[in-house]
């Protein structure tokens, strides 16, 4: 009753009282250095492409990175990167995917027959998916690895959180009054986890005319400093509403990018 949850400092023995870890064993011939989760509160904030966004800037500074895509039933990671080819396995495991510049990748995508076939399953069987994406998947080294998480807090986050060995959340959220809400949500789920939030992306935050170079708030007015400063989350990121990102994510040439807007995000996430 009078546990103050500061074991470095307390002297009691309550080891049989501790939970037991449901980490998922790593493949063994996997060797993964670093594990970032991206996450949302809800869908349509754009948490995939600031996921791919962070991958191709970490690949261009010669960090060896990888993408799971733990979003089952809306993988898009593969379309983003034009990879089309399935993956392939042998008794040790499954292979993950390349893409162009060497990012490793491993998406339900990538093992369905169709890219458009309907990925019609309960929240447990998914779960089980992602975890044998961790446990199955014969990742190499690695020195980072970015986790594509669903939006939300429910099965599939819980199962990454849980199963993976996950060292910090980036959350992404939009411009709109109601996200701040949602954001905090998702800042609460990774408190309760014990991961800490490495840093906010609002994304969509403006869109600047091409014409006058004049910033409209085309969502609202952003909140995003103050509830970042609320939880003590230094790093924040403002990106615009960008058309020409958009056409390189329908066309499967991210890797194209030219948008810098997240650099000092990733710094970040390189030295915590």
């Amino acid at each position: 009753m009078s546990c103050t949850h500061d074991c470095e400092s307390c002297g009691s023995d309550c080891s049989q009282n501790k939970p037991e870890s449901l980490l998922a064993p790593a493949n063994q011939f996997s060797s993964i250095k670093k594990i970032v989760a991206v996450v949302s509160g809800k869908g349509g904030v754009g948490k995939s492409s600031v996921t791919a966004m962070l991958s191709v800037l970490a690949q261009r500074k010669n960090v060896r990175t990888a993408i799971m895509d733990a979003d089952v039933t809306g993988p898009s990671i593969p379309k983003m990167f034009g990879v089309t080819e399935k993956a392939m396995g042998d008794e040790n495991g499954i292979y993950p995917a390349r893409t162009k510049s060497g990012i490793e990748i491993m998406s339900l995508n990538l093992l369905l027959p169709n890219d458009t076939d309907p990925v019609v399953w309960r929240g447990p069987v998914i779960a089980g998916a992602v975890t044998q994406f961790w446990t199955d998947v014969m990742w190499g080294d690695v020195d980072l690895m970015f986790v594509d998480c669903p939006p939300g807090t429910g099965d599939v986050p819980l199962t990454v959180f849980q199963s993976i060995p996950v060292d910090g959340i980036v959350v992404v959220a939009s411009p709109q009054e109601l996200v701040a809400m949602i954001v905090e949500k998702a800042v609460k789920m990774a408190e309760q986890m014990h991961i800490p939030v490495l840093g906010v992306v609002e994304n969509m935050s403006y869109f600047e005319c091409p014409d006058c170079g004049k910033r409209h708030a085309i969502f609202g007015e952003s909140k995003i400093e103050e509830v970042a400063a609320r939880y003590g989350i230094d790093q924040v990121a403002k990106l615009p509403i960008d058309p020409k990102l958009a056409n390189l994510c329908d066309t499967g040439r991210i890797e194209e990018l030219e948008e810098e807007g997240l650099s000092g995000l990733l710094d970040t996430l390189l030295v915590k």
